[in-house]
This record gives structure tokens, sequence and C-alpha cells, in this order.
């Protein structure tokens, strides 16, 4: 999908049926990799930070071969309606990047996500809770 900022509409900020559907499929795609044993799992709401997504999924594999299996789960397991536009990664599987459009998941090696440090980057980016422990971020605001 591609938004072109016009005045006076505010493009990031969805609270119908796009912006719930985002945050469903980036909470789904938590729960997928954890599951899988992915470690660290965590959902940014990154809708006011960047304009490059709506939700960044960050999940760990301890090895290459997990991670592919991590990306394999995505890949096979998600919304047949839900086909990632541009997967980058995959063979070396040190950091598979899964680009959804409005979610991208990101799923590194261990050393990988500690050197790239993408939850630093986008610190002032909120987390959600895709794993019903309590609110960790701001609530989805209801239109």
């Amino acid at each position: 999908m591609i938004c072109i900022n016009k005045p006076g509409v505010d493009t990031k900020n969805f609270t119908g049926s796009q912006g719930q559907a985002a945050r469903n499929f980036a909470v789904t795609a938590a729960r997928a990799l954890h599951e899988g044993k992915g470690s660290s799992v965590i959902v940014l709401d990154v809708r006011n930070v960047t304009l490059i997504a709506d939700y960044f999924v960050i999940a760990s594999g301890s090895n290459p071969r997990h991670v592919r299996a991590l990306a394999d789960r995505l890949l096979k397991t998600s919304d047949r309606t839900r086909k990632p536009m541009h997967v980058e990664g995959y063979q070396m599987g040190y950091w598979v990047l899964l680009d959804y459009g409005d979610v991208v998941v990101h799923v590194f090696r261990e050393d990988e996500r500690n050197f790239y440090g993408l939850e630093r980057l986008w610190g002032d980016a909120p987390e959600v809770d895709f794993e019903g422990r309590g609110a960790i971020s701001e609530p989805e605001e209801s239109g």
C-alpha cells in the first residue's frame, strides 16, 4: 500500500479496519514466532515514529536454521491473504526481513539482533502486548 501524505489527511492513525487489521496481523505473527520458540519476541507500534510501516515484529532465533524455521512458520501458516511483498536475508539466516507493507517482521540470529539493536533505534515506539500479560503500551484508540 502506498500512502501519499496530503495536507489535512492523517495517514498514520488508522482507527478503522485497516489499522486494526495491521495490529491483528502483527499480534498473530508475534504469537506464531513465540510458539515456534522464538526468543524475546516483541511488537512495536511505529505508526507515530516512521512512515516505513505501522508495526514491527522482532524476534530472535538461536542459529540460522532456527531463524529460517521461524520465517517459514510465518510464510506457511500466516493468513493466506497476507503474502509478504518482499523477503530479504532468508538464505543466510542471520536476519530475515518479511515486509508485509504495514507490518515488517524481523527475525534475527541473537548476535545480529544485539549488533543492530532495532529496539534501541525505535525506542520511542510503544510496545504492543501480544500475550495478554497486561498492558505494556497505550491501548488502541477507538474511533
